[in-house]
């Protein structure tokens, strides 16, 4: 990358990182452009160089979302026991969604009207997806299906978790519960 490409992409990055940081004051659409602008030194205008629209400042956010979740889960080392690598894969996707709100809402419920990620922005989503079926096949877990029900159980202990008892542990304590019954069900 040459200097002015390198100048560009760090104020992308700043941008981004101020966005996050109003979204974590104000909701996801509590804030302006004209905010965020303010907040980086510029004016609402000179955002366009960087993003042409508001929605796709959420495209990046969203994109940078499923991108810090596929590190993460690419970084934990998942045990060869079955119920352990569920136990193991179920902690991690429900910490790190119950870690942030205003990321759990922008990745996993549709809080924005009218928002859709672009394709770059949904890739590493179906890579995340992908990697988890990997996990589930290397354990053989093949049913289709059982993807769908991994992602509605976790789901909603998330949901539950995230709307009645933040930082609390309330649906966390039922992670055993919920992986033994899927187990159950799948191994």
């Amino acid at each position: 990358m040459d200097r002015r490409s390198e100048r560009h992409q760090a104020t992308r990055s700043e941008i981004l990182a101020t966005a996050w940081s109003l979204t974590n004051d104000k909701g996801l659409t509590g804030w302006s452009l004209r905010e965020l602008a303010a907040a980086v030194g510029m004016r609402a205008p000179s955002l366009y160089v960087y993003f042409p629209a508001k929605g796709h400042i959420y495209d990046a956010m969203f994109g940078e979302s499923y991108r810090q979740l596929l590190e993460l889960s690419r970084a934990t080392p998942l045990p060869n026991e079955p119920r352990e690598r569920l136990r193991t894969m179920a902690v991690t996707f429900f910490n790190f969604a119950v870690e942030n709100p205003a990321r759990l809402q922008l990745m996993f419920w549709r809080v924005i009207p009218g928002f859709e990620p672009s394709p770059d922005g949904y890739a590493p989503s179906l890579q995340v997806v992908n990697l988890a079926q990997n996990a589930f096949a290397e354990i053989g877990v093949t049913d289709p299906a059982a993807l769908d029900m991994w992602s509605a159980l976790l789901s909603g202990l998330i949901s539950q978790q995230a709307s009645n008892d933040p930082g609390g542990n309330r649906w966390r304590r039922l992670l055993d519960d919920a992986v033994d019954m899927f187990a159950r069900a799948y191994l």
